[in-house]
C-alpha cells in the first residue's frame, strides 16, 4: 500500500455505480492500491448523489457504503457515527 489519499465524492459515486467503465476502473484501483481517507462530508454527499440523481433505495445505499466503508484501507473521520448512521 501506498501513503494514504483522501477521495472525493466522484471517485466513490463511480465505484458504486458503474455508469462510465473508464471511471470505474480507475476508481477500482484506486482503492486496491491506497490507502484511503473519506472525509463525513463526501460520504453525506455520496449519499444524497446515490438517492436523488442514481435512485438507488436506503437499503441498496447502505449495503455499498458497508462494503466500501468496512475495507482495512479506508479510514473515516468518525467511523463509529458513520457506521452507526448506516446500521
Amino acid at each position: 500500500m501506498e501513503s494514504m489519499i483522501a477521495i472525493d465524492t466522484n471517485i466513490i459515486v463511480r465505484l458504486m455505480t458503474r455508469d462510465d467503465e473508464e471511471q470505474y476502473q480507475k476508481s477500482l484501483k484506486v482503492f486496491q492500491n491506497k490507502n484511503i481517507f473519506i472525509a463525513d462530508t463526501v460520504v453525506l454527499e455520496t449519499e444524497w448523489i446515490l438517492r436523488f440523481a442514481y435512485k438507488f433505495k436506503t437499503v441498496e445505499i447502505c449495503q455499498a457504503f458497508r462494503k466500501i466503508l468496512g475495507l482495512p484501507n479506508v479510514y473515516l473521520t468518525n467511523e463509529r457515527l458513520i457506521l452507526q448512521v448506516i446500521e
